[in-house]
């Protein structure tokens, strides 16, 4: 085991010498002759990204709001006027609804203590939260939060969204199931690939304009992934957001995306982040 650890040691070495890789809060990040960046995490590679490859896309950002700093946010999405926020961690998983320019809680659910919220969505006037490994899913009247009835499921829960027709769920793995909203059953499946590799640990969703739009976890990129291939289309790189994140010594992994389609405009956040941001991504 010591002599493997030293043999990758020296190739890292090596790459960070010629400058092909470097470190950043402890994601590897490849970088082509253009300045091109793919989080390395078991697959992504986009060395070549860019007019050769999956495209690369910056941001900038159009408004900072509040956001609870003890929120360990699973999943977001924008609702008539209000950001819904499902929390996670045993004995503190809640679902919420926020006020978007204040941080304000309108509305909040507790779940009970068993269980580990994890990914909301709204689909057919129903919200529909996650839980981690409980294997079950919750259903709210989205107005008031009283429970409609739940439903199971055989993986981990991570992400859901809404494509208007069914619900997309993600489990940790690189593996997008479409679930009947009604019963719940898989009506197809996709695995995320970027030009033929897989991309792991698909983490919080939002359908955004026919695309998903996905946190990879312990990255900072959010990926926009075709929902009928799987293949992702591009990459948004967010790591210059963290330095207006601003001190709170828990802040964690970006987690966390929203879209208003009326106004067009989109929300992203992370789990503990005292910030809210809306983005304009740059083509």
């Amino acid at each position: 085991m010591a002599s493997k650890n030293i043999f990758f040691i020296l190739i890292a070495a090596l790459l960070l010498a010629s400058g092909i890789i470097f470190l950043r809060s402890g994601t590897f990040v490849l970088l082509n002759s253009i300045g091109n960046a793919s989080p390395l995490y078991a697959g992504p590679d986009l060395t070549h990204a860019g007019t050769t490859g999956t495209p690369l896309h910056g941001f900038r950002i159009v408004n900072i709001y509040p956001h609870d700093p003890e929120a360990f946010t699973q999943g977001l999405v924008f609702h008539k006027g209000h950001i819904y926020e499902g929390t996670g961690l045993y004995g503190h998983s809640t679902l919420r609804k926020v006020e978007p320019a204040t941080g304000r809680i309108v509305k909040v659910h507790h779940l009970p203590a068993k269980y580990f919220g994890e990914g909301i969505t709204i689909c057919r006037n129903r919200l529909v939260q996650l839980t981690w490994q409980s294997k079950t899913g919750f259903i709210y009247d989205p107005r008031s939060f009283r429970v409609l009835g739940s439903f199971s499921y055989p993986t981990e829960g991570w992400g859901i969204t809404c494509d208007g027709n069914n619900l997309i769920m993600s489990d940790g793995t690189a593996i997008l199931r479409f679930l009947n909203p009604r019963t719940f059953k898989v009506v197809k499946q996709v695995k995320v690939m970027d030009r033929g590799k897989v991309v792991p640990y698909v983490n919080e969703l939002e359908f955004i304009k026919g695309e998903i739009y996905a946190n990879i976890w312990d990255t900072r990129y959010i990926a926009r992934i075709s929902p009928h291939t799987g293949h992702v289309l591009g990459w948004i790189d967010l790591r210059e957001l963290y330095q207006y994140v601003g001190v709170n010594r828990k802040a964690d992994v970006l987690n966390g995306i929203a879209y208003d389609p009326e106004n067009d405009r989109l929300f992203v956040t992370g789990k503990y982040w005292p910030k809210l941001f809306e983005i304009k991504i740059l083509r």
